[in-house]
């Protein structure tokens, strides 16, 4: 069901009685309930929610309007059960909803609803529904395209492929062996400073040179 509902106005029932109404003194046994839109409005319905208090039947009419403005009544549901047995209590005070897929014709650009009610039982002085909401259909968001560049990049979770890149660990390691290797080699160089051309205490006279 959806969460939203649609502002509209619950008439009170009317009374659906064969014969004299004043010479019959039956309890009736049909109801009529409109709910209608604000003027000029219409709404295409996902499911209508209501309480039943002891209807057994229930059928739903609805005033659509045209794409020319013309608006006609059609019939999108007829007696729907809501008791299994009219004269017992089952489904006598349930929560009910009629959803869009179980009704006859598109519920769309709707107006107006008409709930014709109907109770063959006489073991109830009187019946109804209450708390009656429409709920309209929630409008898909439009999907977005999406450029290819943007789609070719490489997601947030998406490993990269790390095949023939040495391990980190690996390369830290060797790189401190150098280091340490180099500190030994400087630690160790001679500081004896050698002549250029001082040969074991003489001078080669080749490497001398005249000017």
């Amino acid at each position: 069901m959806s969460i939203n509902t649609v502002a509209c106005t619950v008439k009170p029932a009317v009374t659906l009685q064969l014969g004299d109404a004043k010479a019959d003194t039956s309890r009736p046994g049909v109801y009529v309930i409109d709910v209608t839109l604000p003027i000029g409005q219409t709404v295409n319905i996902q499911d209508i929610s209501f309480k039943n208090y002891y209807t057994a039947y229930l059928t739903v009419r609805l005033l659509r309007r045209s794409d020319e403005g013309a608006a006609r009544w059609a019939t999108c549901l007829t007696n729907h059960c809501l008791m299994p047995s009219p004269h017992t209590e089952e489904g006598a005070q349930d929560y009910c909803s009629i959803y869009r897929h179980q009704m006859l014709i598109k519920p769309d650009n709707v107006a107006s609803v008409r709930l014709i009610l109907r109770q063959p039982s006489s073991s109830w002085l009187s019946f109804s529904i209450e708390d009656i909401k429409i709920h309209p259909c929630l409008n898909k968001e439009p999907e977005i395209d999406i450029p290819g560049w943007l789609s070719d990049l490489t997601h947030v979770d998406q490993r990269p492929d790390i095949q023939g890149i040495p391990d980190p660990q690996m390369v830290s390691s060797s790189i401190q062996q150098m280091w340490a290797l180099t500190e030994v080699m400087q630690t160790n160089q001679s500081t004896a400073s050698i002549g250029r051309f001082d040969v074991d205490g003489c001078y080669d006279i080749d490497l001398l040179s005249f000017t």
